[in-house]
């Protein structure tokens, strides 16, 4: 009777028993599989990363590997080329599968708000000081990226702008011209690298200036300041106004409609990626590139491997008809902010700000500026020498590394060059210049709820307006008309919550 009964009470448990043994199964294999990748790891925390390739190639695997190794991490990094960067962190955004750290341009992190306000993103400032390094971050440049008086990001460190020209010195030396300096003489420079054959080869196959399709870090922004436009808002008897409604703004696109018409640009400027505006320079196609002066070493190296003879020059100073000034951005060129879905823990957030901690001492430092010594640079007392024979090997194995960099202009433990003529001590030469002439954007810290739930859908509408007045499809009323059509749309909003902001300042 009783074997009968436990029999029953066997028939009935059964499911449950086989249940609990697979969960104890389960638990075994997961317990297995997380020991294995731990042992893998060597306990080592992983780091995931998503972050821009400014250059061809992503770090050697030697340096990355150097750096897992002091700073005892298992690095994920997923490097995005840079011209499709911005859609790829979007998407990732919208999927949910953003990794632990996510590098964020400055332009889409103004518009990134609403995303960080609905819980996105780990709020970090009460850990930063806990960190030996981070606890000494600049609390202004906190300070601009913060978002209702939080951080959630760790800063990229540039200088407030690093706009200008480079232009094939070779060219204007066959056609015995000087550096432009003003409006006129740059518009006869790039006339003459159109129609004078400047690279003396008997064809009519080069032109003026290469462009692309960004009004912000191509030559459109930068030809603006130069005519006296504001940095995106101005401020006009105590009251702000966007900058398209400047006579500057205005004048940029008339001299830009005169390249076009002229044919001293690229005609497919208004569509052209940033990989062909370079490679029209790199290939001897155009002369002047206006955009980032740091760009030159690289697009230097690039060019002389199709023609030797190739040689670069940096000019800041282009006056306008009020003289020089150049927009800026803030401090900070992108943030890394940490994704709440990717980083589940405070414990896992805390190994990714040791990492990023770690990342700003002397030994891990000067690895991801300047690589391995002896291969990518050699010593000189304590500065650091960059030869001329090992720029393409930097270029190739280490510059990428660049993006993973936080806040190292200021930090001490960043060895310094020794001087050289390179083009790149030149350009970091002209880009401190600048710091004297800047323009800044006075809505920096002011918040505008329109502008950041509808800035994108807005900023179309006078993206587009631009480029069709500069391909000669408007006319100036009809500007004007796109500039309206901004103002009902919410643009009108937009400038009356900024003014509130500004005048509480």
């Amino acid at each position: 009777m009783s074997i009968h009964v436990h029999g029953k009470i066997l028939k009935h448990c059964r499911p449950f028993i086989i249940g609990l043994l697979m969960i104890v199964l389960l638990s075994g294999c997961t317990k297995e599989s997380s020991n294995q990748e731990a042992e893998a790891n060597g306990d080592r925390p992983v780091i995931s990363i998503m972050a821009p390739l400014h250059f061809p190639h992503p770090p050697i695997p030697e340096l990355v590997q150097e750096i897992e190794k002091k700073t005892n991490t298992k690095l994920d990094l997923n490097w995005v080329p840079d011209g499709i960067y911005t859609d790829k962190m979007n998407t990732a955004l919208t999927t949910n599968s953003l990794k632990k750290a996510t590098y964020v341009k400055y332009t889409d992190y103004m518009l990134m708000k609403n995303s960080i306000r609905s819980g996105a993103f780990w709020d970090i400032g009460p850990y930063l000081e806990a960190y030996p390094n981070l606890k000494r971050l600049n609390k202004e440049i906190l300070g601009q990226a913060a978002v209702d008086g939080k951080i959630y990001g760790l800063y990229t460190e540039r200088p407030s702008s690093r706009q200008g020209l480079i232009i094939r010195e070779d060219w204007l030396d066959n056609l015995k011209l000087a550096k432009p300096t003003n409006l006129e003489e740059l518009y006869q420079v790039l006339k003459a690298f159109t129609y004078g054959d400047p690279d003396r080869n008997g064809k009519d196959d080069t032109i003026g200036l290469t462009d692309r399709n960004d009004l912000v870090f191509g030559a459109f922004k930068t030809i603006s300041s130069y005519f006296g436009t504001p940095n995106n808002w101005g401020a006009v008897n105590g009251k702000l106004a966007p900058e398209f409604e400047s006579k500057a703004y205005v004048d940029t696109m008339d001299y830009m409609k005169k390249l076009y018409d002229e044919k001293l640009i690229n005609s497919d400027f208004a569509v052209t990626s940033k990989d062909v505006q370079r490679d029209k320079l790199i290939r001897g196609i155009a002369g002047v590139y206006i955009g980032s002066m740091q760009d030159v070493q690289r697009l230097s190296d690039e060019s002389r491997i199709v023609n030797p003879q190739a040689k670069f020059t940096l000019v800041n100073h282009i006056e306008g008809p009020n003289g020089f000034g150049i927009w800026s951005i803030p401090n900070y060129s992108a943030l890394y902010l940490f994704s709440k879905k990717a980083i589940r823990t405070e414990a896992e957030l805390k190994q990714v700000l040791q990492f990023f901690d770690r990342t700003m001492d002397k030994d891990v430092a000067n690895l991801m500026k300047y690589g391995l010594e002896g291969r990518h640079y050699t010593t000189i007392g304590d500065k650091v020498q960059l030869l001329e024979e090992t720029s393409q090997l930097r270029v190739n194995e280490v510059n990428a590394l660049y993006a993973l960099m936080i806040a190292d202009l200021n930090n001490t433990q960043v060895k310094q060059v020794a001087e050289s003529e390179s083009l790149s001590q030149l350009a970091d030469k002209l880009s401190l210049d600048n710091e004297q002439y800047i323009i800044k954007d006075p809505t920096l810290g002011l918040e505008s709820k329109t502008y950041d739930e509808r800035g994108v859908e807005l900023y179309k509408i006078i993206s587009d307006a631009t480029y069709n007045y500069m391909l000669g499809k408007l006319d100036k009323a009809a500007f004007q008309q796109e500039v309206e059509r901004w103002k009902r749309n919410g643009g009108s909003q937009i400038i009356k919550e900024y003014n509130e902001a500004y005048s509480q300042k």
